[in-house]
């Protein structure tokens, strides 16, 4: 769903789409203002001992948007992205991101190692992609 498409999350799935009734009522215990943060959707995860994506899927379902990416790319109101180009990427992160690109764009949980590995935030690592020109693919919670 795009940004102008406001809701129909749970479009993007079969009409039968499984739901773990313990993921359900912590998405809809965890919501604030009828949203919820990525950072919270993957405490959610973490703490339930699911996929961050099976708590995506589940936001989908109960029509509950993710904000403030962790990546900063989106969910930060009327602002748009949490980010901006980096002024200089480090050739050692540039490298790191070539290497992990899949069809030209970085996956989120690339992203998110990388940081990991090299000491960086996740927004560090999303600004470089953005000075690069690189975009980023496969939210790890189904977003994009």
């Amino acid at each position: 769903m795009s940004r102008k498409d406001k809701g129909g999350f749970a479009q993007k799935h079969p009409p039968d789409q499984p739901s773990d009734p313990r993921v359900a009522e912590a998405v809809k215990t965890a919501a604030r203002e009828g949203k919820i943060s990525c950072a919270v959707a993957f405490e959610l995860a973490r703490s339930l001992g699911v996929s961050p994506k099976e708590v995506g899927v589940e936001m989908d379902l109960q029509e509950i948007p993710v904000t403030h990416c962790q990546l900063g790319l989106f969910g930060y109101g009327s602002k748009g992205k949490g980010i901006e180009a980096a002024g200089e990427v480090p050739p050692a992160l540039a490298e790191a991101i070539q290497k992990a690109l899949v069809n030209g764009r970085l996956p989120c949980a690339s992203a998110w190692e990388m940081a990991e590995a090299m000491g960086l935030s996740k927004r560090e690592v999303a600004s470089a992609c953005e000075a690069l020109k690189i975009k980023i693919s496969a939210c790890q919670l189904g977003t994009f």
